[in-house]
């Protein structure tokens, strides 16, 4: 199982031209429905609300050319479901529809496109969003890294352990650990996927607000260290930063907010593809318009 799903990344990436592309905003889309998000929860709260919508967004990004479908549980959390009233197994049940969403949405797009031969769509993967602990603690602290003198290694592991159980055994694809914002997560992370013997890729995504180093002021260099020594990380990148930090962050991550519009963003990626991305997506304010651009100029120029 370890080498086939291993396989499946690997050869996307290659049938993909060498950069695969991920789905983009997720709350924005929900929002260009008319959803409204404000919630503890964020875009999680439509697992409870409207799944169908959720599924509609997956097929969405789907049309538009998206080889990697992102689960809506970025921000869904034991503890975040547990105050709104629901139980740990309504909780748990919640996270594995999060997954069934992306997987139905992905069957039912790919059933109908490979009927045509001259479809220009791949079969996509799900990946399995994994939130750091300041997304749900919904204070900003994913952009600043400050957990507080409380939160240690084996907190952050408690606190993630049961979701990524919950989320691995629903069958994704992949795992997307996502706006890690200092090194002891990362190290938190690290280390569950070994004691849990996870045996399906996984990707680990930093922020940053200077473009230089995560948002609590370590090196990237310091945060990789623990990434390096382990074989369960696939890849590592950034999201939900500024575009300007992108090429420079490749380049460093190789080697180891302004706001652009669509157009801006198609052109880049191609740069940011050829500096070494093996894939590019969008994040908070990207649309299914994003990708579809993203998707025509990654192709084009393959």
């Amino acid at each position: 199982m370890k080498s086939e799903k291993r396989q499946m990344l690997h050869h996307l990436i290659e049938n993909a031209g060498g950069c695969a592309i991920t789905d983009g905003g997720f709350a924005t889309q929900l929002e260009k429905h008319g959803a409204s998000i404000n919630d503890s929860l964020w875009s999680a709260i439509y697992l409870i609300k409207d799944p169908n919508l959720i599924k509609q967004v997956h097929l969405e990004y789907l049309e538009a050319g998206a080889d990697i479908l992102v689960t809506s549980s970025y921000q869904a959390t034991l503890p975040g479901f547990a105050s709104k009233g629901l139980s740990i197994e309504e909780g748990e049940s919640l996270l594995e529809r999060s997954v069934k969403l992306a997987v139905e949405a992905r069957d039912t797009f790919w059933s109908s496109a490979k009927r045509n031969p001259g479809n220009k769509y791949r079969r996509a993967l799900v990946a399995a969003s994994i939130g750091s602990y300041g997304a749900y603690l919904a204070n900003g602290s994913e952009y600043s890294g400050c957990y507080g003198p409380d939160v240690d290694l084996k907190k952050l592991k408690d606190f993630h352990r049961r979701r990524l159980q919950v989320l691995v055994e629903a069958g994704p694809d992949l795992l997307a650990f996502e706006t890690i914002p200092n090194k002891l997560e990362a190290q938190a992370c690290v280390e569950l996927l070994e004691e849990e013997s996870v045996n399906i890729p996984s990707w680990i995504c930093f922020t940053t607000v200077d473009g230089e180093n995560a948002p609590s002021g370590e090196s990237f260099k310091d945060c990789l260290e623990a990434i390096n020594k382990s074989i369960k990380v696939d890849a590592v990148g950034i999201n939900c930063a500024p575009p300007h930090f992108i090429e420079s962050l490749i380049c460093t991550f190789k080697q180891l907010p302004k706001v652009f519009n669509d157009d801006d963003f198609g052109f880049n990626a191609t740069r940011w593809r050829d500096l070494g991305a093996k894939i590019i997506g969008g994040c908070c304010r990207t649309t299914p318009s994003t990708i579809q651009i993203l998707s025509n100029a990654l192709r084009e120029k393959s």
